[in-house]
């Protein structure tokens, strides 16, 4: 790794924002934040002008299963490579690699594969995993297979998390099928992410579960009961209580344009995680698919099962973020909350990711105002150029 200067772009650094700054890349890591030029630079520095673009630290997606024909379930480091290289086109610098429910052995296989695997230079850095089921309320199943959904286990869960080399960083559950909320606690105290998901339960249910440790939504309105005036269920949860954060898939599909517009007036920028909840699908042709051992029929612009149930998204996340920017009020500081600065927090990982600040990890996005991305660096190294 050699020593990077980028120069004349408008900084959004943790500090605030730098117009027309520098920053200063060595050895990977974010070496100087500065409104000026470094006096002295080695001879090989290599200069990046970043004039008329934005500097934003990396995006991070924490629910994303797969992308340019790859899937986590596949379970090879291939699969995990072509998914790491090709994420950076869209500004992601890091992300939770995502099972699916599926059977234990397959399961099982997907967390030793994310166990083993070596993270390399110039890709997307894989943090560590989120499992989206198995333990899910079938009524609200989406795209999730139902002959595999179990009831929690916390044995089950100590022996994948033991596969997994301790790296399930998120869960996604139904907190109604764990009634005394001793499975929730386990998990949140032993620092897991639990993430309400693909439930059928209620306001008063998300506040019990809440209590318990529950402090995350998964793709806030998707799998869930919608907000009723007798029962604001889990979307109105996640708009009251503070103690949840949101993921959101904002491709106007999954939510459409109106929803996003409730959605940030009611929670705004420190509570919502932008996500893709992609599958193998991105980045690929209109055609027939698989999502969890299930075709899946993939168009220009979603992804479904034969009865029409979305099957996650072929969204990426600077589409996702650009459609945010569009709402009246968002600013591109919010835009670094919700997709960099709010996830790695949550992730117990902003000491090295989700912002622009001296020691942490360079990976940073050039981008246009309209969030096209010209430049990706993941830990320091030139992972996409436009």
């Amino acid at each position: 790794m050699g020593t990077i200067l980028i120069s004349g772009a408008k900084i959004y650094a943790e500090e605030g924002v730098l117009e027309a700054g520098y920053v200063l890349v060595r050895d990977g890591e974010i070496a100087d934040v500065s409104g000026s030029r470094p006096a002295e630079l080695p001879d090989d520095t290599l200069e990046i002008d970043g004039t008329s673009l934005n500097l934003l630290p990396g995006f991070i997606d924490v629910h994303i299963h797969g992308a340019d024909g790859a899937d986590v379930m596949d379970a090879t480091e291939e699969a995990l490579d072509r998914m790491a290289r090709f994420l950076p086109a869209e500004g992601t610098t890091a992300f939770l690699a995502t099972t699916i429910t599926q059977s234990h052995e397959n399961i099982g296989s997907a967390l030793e594969n994310v166990a083993q695997y070596p993270n390399r230079p110039g890709q997307a850095e894989v943090l560590g995993v989120h499992l989206e089921g198995p333990f899910v309320e079938k009524k609200r199943a989406g795209a999730q297979p139902e002959s595999y959904i179990i009831e929690p286990d916390a044995e089950l869960f100590r022996k994948w998390q033991e596969m997994a080399g301790g790296r399930i960083s998120v869960i996604t559950m139904a907190p109604e099928h764990d009634r005394d909320g001793a499975f929730i606690r386990e998990l949140s105290e032993s620092g897991v992410v639990v993430s309400a998901g693909h439930t059928d339960t209620g306001f008063v249910g998300m506040q019990d579960a809440a209590k318990h440790g529950v402090s995350q939504v998964t793709h806030l309105c998707n799998a869930m009961p919608g907000i009723h005036h007798r029962d604001v269920g889990v979307v109105g949860a996640a708009f009251i209580l503070d103690s949840l954060k949101a993921e959101l898939i904002a491709d106007g599909i999954h939510v459409e344009e109106q929803m996003l517009r409730l959605i940030w007036q009611n929670i705004g920028p420190e509570r919502l995680i932008l996500i893709t909840d992609s599958m193998r699908a991105k980045g690929l042709p209109a055609g027939d698919y698989e999502l969890g051992g299930q075709p899946v029929r993939v168009t220009e612009d979603r992804a479904e099962l034969a009865d029409g149930t979305l099957a996650g998204s072929i969204l990426k996340m600077n589409e996702g973020a650009r459609r945010m920017l569009g709402i009246e009020g968002v600013t591109m500081e919010d835009i670094v909350a919700m997709a960099s600065r709010n996830p790695a927090r949550q992730l117990g990982v902003d000491d090295r990711k989700g912002g622009i600040r001296e020691g942490k990890d360079a990976d940073l996005i050039l981008a246009d105002d309209n969030l096209n991305i010209r430049l990706t660096l993941c830990r320091g190294e030139v992972a996409f150029e436009a």
